[in-house]
């Protein structure tokens, strides 16, 4: 398992390029999203002069990534919460189960973050320094429960609030000081299905002028707003208000973050909006408070609703900071894999190498039986967010198989996933285009659509990904002439998150093989 000290941490920085959309814009404004990339669920903190967000990961693994900022303009990825999820069967693919809506909370000089999976139960996350190695502990094994989120009253009482999967009341339990242990069964404090329905991504905050107040979107990913609620007793009853909707804007369903004041006493809003196979983008939003609730971005009518602004000054938090974002490229010169990517389950370290060849990744041979050598159920394709509205991403690889069949080359995966890569064929290698499509009702087997007979085992790799979210595949034996290969696809979201793109090595035999791929970068632009 791959573990990020702050050494290795050190010497990735160095190797790595930053994503190719950048949302500050140098003269002391901003515009949105700040990440245009699948951080779904964003929550918030600040300590001191440090900002920490945390996201949902869903099957990916490692999971829950920890960003870092100064300004909370310009993020990169520090490290991830967990390597893996100590469950037999994060194994293997499981889509659209592991983290969802994680909370972080500093209390007592040691971060905490909570989560939930939907049939696991609640999880949570300690560590004294975000950038080392988290503490994974089972606070409670229990189905249908998500977005948890605690919070430590002024007596030193703990309390944990979290929702129940698709029904939406908030439910309140006490909690050990240390928030290893729940000290009762919970009780509902707030439901109204029809002013508040699909209430979800609960967040508690701080006191404020002798108010309890916990922030919750309701209404659904596609079209929700953004609710807080607020009361004079933690049990309620609660007052409730709509904070930010899309209002006359084109942001739709601005909702699910984390409230964050600033060291100059500013107050922000982060969170998500959707946005098809791109996922759950996020947007920053200014936020004042009045008469005793915060409005937030623009509210224009003045009636205490705000709607999403576009643009708006930076942030003040005492300095200026460079602008800098999530790392995406990678030649593959650390020790250890960037934390752009993930796997699509838990990981194992005998998937790949980073020493074996200096300067290479190398990609092992995994028996992959299920559905022909389907990407769908390959706990080891490697991937990555999409990181702006348009890009290219080029890799080169090469390709020593051992077993006829076996692959390695370039994806677009989500609900359909096409996979340009070297084949092993019966007499020689092919330049193979695959594609298929997830089913519920029958399996899915990847259809051939261009096979072509290759006389090499070196080849560089591309695909172009447009603002309209098609993608197209080239090809090159040079590096610098390309053809196309294909025709044009459209990418598609995967389960509860947004496409993805990356590199694996497949063995459709049940067999082990000796076989594997050597990339030497992987370049987005």
């Amino acid at each position: 398992m791959q573990k990020y000290s702050i050494l290795l941490l050190l010497l990735f920085s160095f190797s790595v390029k930053s994503q190719v959309w950048m949302p500050d814009n140098g003269d002391g404004t901003y515009k949105n999203p700040i990440l245009y990339a699948d951080y779904s669920d964003p929550d918030v903190i600040r300590v001191n002069d440090d900002y920490y967000m945390v996201a949902s990961s869903f099957n990916c693994q490692p999971g829950i990534p920890v960003l870092h900022s100064k300004d909370l303009v310009n993020w990169t990825i520090i490290n991830y919460v967990y390597d893996n999820l100590p469950l037999q069967r994060y194994e293997k693919v499981q889509p659209g189960q592991g983290s969802w809506a994680p909370s972080i909370r500093y209390h007592k000089g040691v971060f905490y973050v909570y989560f939930c999976t939907p049939e696991d139960g609640l999880f949570m996350a300690t560590t004294k320094d975000p950038r080392t190695k988290w503490e994974l502990n089972t606070v409670q094994k229990v189905t249908n429960w998500e977005d948890a989120c605690p919070f430590w009253d002024e007596d030193g009482q703990a309390y944990l609030i979290h929702g129940v999967v698709g029904a939406g009341p908030a439910i309140l339990h006490m909690m050990s000081a240390d928030g290893k242990k729940l000290l009762d069964d919970g009780v509902i404090i707030y439901q109204d299905l029809i002013k508040q329905p699909v209430l979800e991504g609960f967040k508690f905050m701080d006191k404020r002028d002798g108010y309890y107040y916990f922030a919750a979107p309701a209404g659904g990913v596609e079209e929700g707003w953004q609710s807080v609620f607020r009361s004079k007793n933690i049990y309620g009853p609660y007052e409730e208000k709509i904070v930010l909707s899309q209002g006359k804007t084109a942001i739709n369903g601005p909702h699910q973050g984390g409230l964050v004041e600033t060291q100059t006493g500013e107050w922000w809003f982060i969170h998500f909006q959707s946005k098809g196979a791109y996922g759950r983008i996020v947007h920053l939003q200014p936020a004042i408070w009045k008469n005793g609730w915060p409005v937030i971005g623009e509210d224009k009518d003045d009636d205490g609703t705000g709607q999403p602004v576009l643009g708006f000054k930076k942030p003040n938090v005492g300095k200026s900071y460079p602008k800098v974002g999530p790392q995406t490229s990678d030649d593959f010169s650390s020790p250890v894999l960037g934390l752009q990517w993930q796997w699509q389950a838990a990981p194992d370290k005998k998937w790949c190498d980073l020493d074996i060849k200096k300067g290479f990744l190398r990609l092992n041979a995994v028996p992959n039986i299920t559905d022909s050598g389907s990407l769908f159920h390959a706990p080891n394709v490697l991937l990555q967010k999409f990181s702006a509205p348009s890009f290219t991403a080029i890799t080169k690889l090469q390709f020593n198989p051992e077993k006829e069949g076996e692959s390695a080359g370039l994806t677009i995966a989500g609900n359909t996933y096409t996979y340009l890569c070297l084949e092993k064929g019966a007499t020689a290698n092919h330049l193979t285009l695959f594609e298929a499509v997830k089913l519920r009702s029958r399996t899915v087997i990847p259809t051939r659509v261009v096979s072509i007979p290759m006389n090499t085992n070196t080849i560089w790799l591309k695909v172009e990904v447009d603002d309209k979210l098609n993608h197209q595949y080239l090809y090159s034996v040079d590096g610098e002439n390309y053809s196309s290969i294909g025709k044009s696809y459209v990418s598609q979201v995967g389960t509860w998150i947004g496409a993805k793109v990356g590199i694996t090595y497949i063995s459709p035999s049940l067999l082990p093989s000796k076989g594997y791929a050597d990339f030497d970068f992987f370049d987005v632009k």
